[in-house]
């Protein structure tokens, strides 16, 4: 069948077929760098990691671009408001570079931990200035903007005239004259809603350039158009980004691209995909609401919401047993069910990794592995093959005893498919840090012993060979019905 991928361009699903095969180009927009890493980052990050390992897995080349915003993000999304990281440089009394590279850090820091791949290219907005100049003067030229008092807006009058308005969200302009307010300093606009593509700067504001038409500032929309077009062309394969992001940023870059480049930019990529939404316990995300948790709060358990920290794996885990197109609902009970769900598999793992081989085959690897990978091709869910990989646990008990059995050739292929998709392509890192497979024979032993004296109510012996476990770097967890392990620093 192959990968098929939901383009919200055209609202289905899609056989992918890159323009320039072997050769794939895709373009994620990455934070604003003013603030911890959150849930909604997470997500982001993990989902199309998950896509470029496969891409790369399926025999791709891929260049994968994901941007950081430095300057231009405004507040309202949109041509109001303060730039975010000036708010919070004169917040903090720095300087708005210090801003950038300390979340930037942190973000990376993150990332690195939740076993994020870095993209091939990491642009900043700061250092594509003159690509975004040269990108306005021929927007400008074909007649599509215009400037007023040093500031470009995009007339979108003038581009419905030539080109489709609206394509990705559905939004007409009839919609957003119905939702237009008079805002203070747009009135130099012709229409409400015509976007920034540059914007004067007074003398006080701490991140501006020279320009054909003075000093200023580039818009949030206009830095993605032209770093993503910059390093892979026009069009290129798959632009990807948050749920958030359709209306009005990705709308916008679509808009700039048609009207920088005509009919070939063919709505800038081939693709759109985006991931949904975080919600906390049915709630939206948002420090208004008390609710906001970083990446950081989640590693360390220092949010009210949670009793303990959790650690990456468990994280990514979490995000990955939703598909990444519906809503992540997270609370602090289905984080710990995804720990749990993460420590089976790679108990499972370890146990399959000790398989010895038979003389015949008793369980259809061949079929399975089927179905595995037409849950990856089927819009990456991710999902659907964790799901595949639990339904399996009992059968490599089974033959971790004996009762099931695989000739040697069927055992390579189901090692290889665990370790393919549950490490390489899925990007989760399995528990121990230490050679597992010279220690758990021991672990175990311990943990029976354990169990037996819990049973016995010898609680002073059970707790002792916990604290002994934890001491060498075993950490026990107790469950209603089971107790898992996982080694540890």
């Amino acid at each position: 069948m192959g990968l098929q991928l939901y383009n919200t361009l055209t609202r289905q699903k899609e056989h992918f077929k890159p323009l320039h095969p072997p050769y794939v180009g895709m373009y994620v927009c990455g934070p604003t760098v003013y603030g911890d890493p959150h849930l909604g980052h997470a997500r982001a990050a993990v989902t199309f990691d998950v896509l470029f390992r496969y891409l790369q897995y399926l025999g791709y080349r891929v260049r994968y671009v994901r941007n950081i915003t430095d300057v231009g993000h405004l507040e309202g999304d949109a041509d109001e408001g303060e730039d975010k990281i000036l708010k919070k440089a004169r917040l903090e009394k720095v300087e708005p570079i210090e801003i950038a590279q300390r979340y930037t850090a942190l973000y990376h820091k993150a990332m690195d931990a939740l076993g994020v791949l870095r993209p091939s290219i990491e642009p900043t907005a700061t250092g594509h200035i003159a690509q975004q100049i040269a990108m306005i003067q021929r927007i400008l030229e074909r007649g599509y903007a215009y400037e007023v008092n040093g500031s470009v807006y995009l007339d979108v009058e003038a581009y419905r005239k030539a080109y489709p308005y609206g394509i990705l969200s559905g939004r007409s302009v009839e919609e957003l004259i119905a939702g237009s307010r008079d805002l203070e300093g747009q009135s130099e606009k012709r229409n409400p809603w015509d976007f920034a593509l540059w914007k004067r700067a007074e003398p006080s504001h701490l991140m501006q350039w020279d320009s054909p038409w003075g000093r200023g500032y580039p818009g949030w929309h206009i830095e993605c158009s032209a770093m993503s077009i910059h390093y892979l062309g026009v069009p290129f394969d798959i632009h990807g980004g948050g749920l958030d992001l359709i209306f009005p940023h990705h709308e916008a870059e679509i808009t700039q691209a048609q009207a920088c480049y005509g009919e070939e930019a063919c709505h800038q990529a081939r693709y759109w995909v985006h991931n949904n939404l975080v919600t906390i316990e049915g709630q939206k995300m948002s420090k208004s609401l008390g609710n906001f948790i970083t990446v950081e709060e989640i590693f360390t358990g220092t949010h009210p919401q949670l009793s303990r920290g959790y650690p990456p794996m468990a994280l990514r885990f979490l995000i990955l047993q939703a598909h990444y197109r519906s809503t992540l609902d997270f609370s602090e009970s289905a984080l710990l069910a995804a720990y749990r769900g993460y420590l089976r598999l790679m108990t499972a793992y370890r146990r399959l990794m000790e398989v010895r081989p038979h003389v015949y085959s008793s369980f259809p690897v061949k079929a399975w592995r089927e179905k595995v990978f037409a849950a990856l091709d089927d819009d990456l869910n991710t999902a659907a093959a964790l799901a595949l990989f639990f339904e399996q646990t009992e059968d490599i008990l089974k033959l971790r005893r004996q009762e099931l059995f695989l000739t040697q050739e069927d055992l390579d292929s189901l090692q290889k498919t665990w370790k393919e998709v549950l490490l390489d392509i899925l990007g989760l890192q399995p528990d121990a840090h230490v050679k597992w497979q010279q220690w758990e024979r021991a672990i175990q032993l311990l943990l029976n012993l354990r169990r037996e004296a819990r049973s016995n109510k010898n609680y002073a012996l059970a707790d002792l060979l916990r604290d002994e476990l934890d001491r060498i770097g075993v950490k026990v967890l107790d469950f209603p019905d089971e107790t898992l392990w996982e080694m540890h620093p």
